[in-house]
C-alpha cells in the first residue's frame, strides 16, 4: 500500500518530540530493552510507554517482549520509506504536486539568469 502524506505526517508528529528523536537516534545503533532507553532520561516510565507506543503507533519502531522485558528497534522498511518520502517532496520533479489541475500553469524550473 502506497503511504500517504497523512502517513507521513504522523511519522513527522512523532520525531517532533525531542525525547521521541533521541529515542530513534538511540535504536539507530540497534536494538534496545526499554530499560536501557530509561537509563538515558529523567523521565518516568509510563511516559516512556507513552513515547514507545507513539513511536510504534506510526511504525517507525518495532516492539518486542522477551518474558518481562520489551525490547525496541527501528522499523527498517518504514525508515527506507521515509527516507525516499523526504528525498522526493524536497526535489524538484515532473510530476510535482504543483502541477495538478489546480493550477494552469506548466510544472518548470528555470534558473535565473543573470
Amino acid at each position: 500500500m502506497k503511504q500517504t502524506y497523512v502517513d507521513y505526517a504522523l511519522l513527522f508528529k512523532a520525531l517532533s518530540d525531542p525525547n521521541r528523536l533521541m529515542i530513534a537516534d538511540m535504536l539507530s545503533c540497534g536494538e534496545l530493552c526499554a530499560c536501557v532507553i530509561l537509563e538515558k532520561f529523567s523521565i518516568t516510565q509510563p511516559t516512556l510507554s507513552h513515547h514507545m507506543k507513539t513511536l510504534c503507533d506510526c511504525k517507525l519502531v518495532n516492539a518486542r517482549k522477551d518474558g518481562k522485558w520489551t525490547y525496541y528497534s527501528l522499523n527498517e522498511e518504514t525508515v527506507s520509506a521515509f527516507r525516499a518520502f523526504l528525498a522526493e517532496v524536497t526535489s524538484h520533479k515532473d510530476n510535482c504536486i504543483c502541477c495538478e489541475a489546480i493550477f494552469d500553469e506548466s510544472c518548470t524550473y528555470e534558473e535565473d539568469s543573470e
